[in-house]
């Protein structure tokens, strides 16, 4: 992955280090030892220049990157990836159910990573898997995919500062009451499992999900879901507490009756560009064995 970003110094960042200029922008020290490294890493007016040296207002700042390392350990698969946008910097992909988005033990060839590698095999680019928001293997919808370290570094820092939008949907059994609030409850390992979490008040981490109901049909109810944190089976957990757990969840609610997987879908993703600061917002419309649980059935 090879990409030239420029900026043009304002008035107030006059006397700023190259170094200093840059961490305002969201790079990180493993960001700017890579250009370190990288042959005309940074350039001003066209000259090459080191980070501890000073900028001038109207000066034109060029940031070459230039990244030949690839995820040996990902294999390249040929398999189904909506790709809801794409630049140079970044990939915005809607996941379909069922699909990891990392390679493991059990799912060594048929993850999102694994798309991606013979996406960019088949353009013959270098592919480096850096997924900002994983979702869960049978959880569906939107995540973004950094093409490059310093647009990951970027999106990750804004992951953490909460700068990152993200909006789920979900589909519980019943009528859920009250009909909107906020669950705080801190979530920790279920004793004896290495998958499993539950809420924790003694030794559990901070949680925090704010939820609303959207609609009810057919005995069920179409749940919007926006996160203060991002622990582990968050979602799935919170709303069992709430009392209402999502249906086809396998591990925490068994209830396959309409749906053979936890109906949760992250439904939007709202954030700056990690380059440009555009404001970006994306939708995906909730899949079809979510939609079909809400559609009316004729009686038998």
């Amino acid at each position: 992955m090879e990409r030239r970003i420029t900026y043009r110094t304002a008035e107030t960042e006059a006397g700023l280090r190259i170094e200093q200029f840059l961490r305002r922008r969201g790079y990180s020290r493993g960001c700017l030892a890579l250009l370190k490294r990288t042959p005309d890493g940074v350039a001003v007016d066209g000259c090459h220049r080191y980070l501890n040296e000073r900028l001038k207002a109207g000066e034109l700042l060029a940031v070459h990157i230039c990244e030949t390392e690839v995820s040996d350990h990902i294999v390249p698969v040929k398999l189904p990836i909506e790709i809801v946008y794409e630049d140079e910097d970044i990939l915005v992909i809607n996941k379909q159910a069922g699909m990891p988005t990392h390679p493991s033990m059990n799912n060594y060839d048929n993850s999102l990573a694994n798309g991606l590698a013979w996406y960019f095999k088949e353009q013959g680019k270098p592919f480096v898997f850096r997924c900002t928001n994983r979702l869960d293997r049978d959880t569906s919808g939107l995540t973004v995919v950094a093409k490059h370290l310093l647009s990951s570094c970027i999106l990750a820092d804004m992951a953490v500062k909460k700068e990152m939008g993200r909006e789920y949907r979900a589909i519980v059994r019943g009528h859920v009451t009250p009909s909107e609030g906020t669950i705080d409850a801190p979530l920790g390992r279920k004793p004896g499992s290495i998958i499993e979490r539950e809420v924790d008040f003694v030794c559990g981490e901070r949680a925090v999900t704010h939820y609303r109901v959207l609609e009810e049909k057919n005995g069920h109810s179409l749940v919007a879901l926006t996160l203060e944190t991002g622990r582990t089976h968050q979602i799935r957990i919170h709303m069992k507490y709430l009392g209402f757990p999502l249906i086809g969840d396998y591990l925490y609610n068994p209830d396959m009756e309409y749906i053979t997987r936890q109906a949760l879908h992250s439904f939007r993703l709202a954030f700056r560009h990690p380059v440009t600061g555009e404001s970006m917002m994306f939708e995906a419309p909730l899949p079809e064995d979510m939609r079909s649980v809400l559609e009316e059935r004729e009686n038998v």
